[in-house]
């Protein structure tokens, strides 16, 4: 019998179980950093050497957390459905979980790529340094969505969306467009499950559910509601 697709759209609430840190808790603020400061094209262009400081740390930090169980339980769903993971985030603990089918819609933070050109992409496991050259010989900049940029994959997350037959958001208070409105791409019968700490009021779709808890802990709630889908 074919599994049902169940694709997930996952934030950085679900990261943060890991204490991989979000500026949306913190007044705008990212590790004590405004995020107009290392994560838009005008940073880069004023300070490279900031930015790549930024994600040099952020890197590290990567490398030392660990995936959590709601990263774990996401990976085992697999086990009874076809899961795709749309993932707002630039860590890779959904891989490392387990998880087979990650789109990372705002880039990678162990991935480097041309200044020039977005198409010369290479896996980065250390720290990058100003000097670092593409084989166009521009200079390597994360591989990393900045804000004020274009999200180039989200035509493919809104594809795969539309073939939803459930539909999970996790992790994520769905304030950051466009992977906000990739729920309107969900077919309307498809079932939707909405897991947070804090469940945005806006939110009004039909067949949804809502798990107003931390990822880690509404997961196997929603593991339960599944068990009977």
């Amino acid at each position: 019998m074919q599994k049902k697709k169940l694709v997930v759209l996952s934030g950085a609430g679900i990261s943060a179980e890991s204490g991989l840190k979000t500026f949306r808790d913190s007044d705008g603020l990212w590790e004590g950093y405004h995020v107009e400061d290392v994560a838009t094209p005008r940073a880069w262009k004023k300070d490279p050497s900031l930015v790549l400081d930024f994600y040099n740390q952020r890197r590290e930090h990567v490398r030392n957390a660990n995936p959590n169980a709601a990263h774990i339980r996401l990976a085992e769903l697999e086990k009874k459905f076809d899961v795709t993971i749309i993932t707002q985030n630039i860590d890779d603990l959904h891989e490392r979980a387990g998880s087979s089918d990650v789109l990372h819609l705002h880039g990678e933070i162990f991935k480097m790529r041309s200044e020039k050109n977005p198409a010369l992409i290479y896996e980065i496991r250390k720290d990058m340094q100003l000097g670092d050259l593409a084989e166009d010989g521009e200079q390597l900049r994360p591989a990393i969505v900045w804000f004020e940029e274009p999200v180039p994959l989200i035509e493919d997350a809104a594809e795969i969306a539309s073939q939803a037959d459930i539909f999970v958001v996790i992790g994520t208070s769905l304030v950051v467009y466009p992977a906000a409105g990739l729920i309107h791409y969900v077919p309307r019968f498809a079932p939707r499950f909405f897991i947070d700490k804090k469940i945005p009021s806006g939110i009004q779709a039909a067949n949804s559910i809502f798990i107003e808890k931390p990822a880690t802990e509404g997961i196997i709630e929603l593991m339960e509601l599944l068990e009977k889908a």
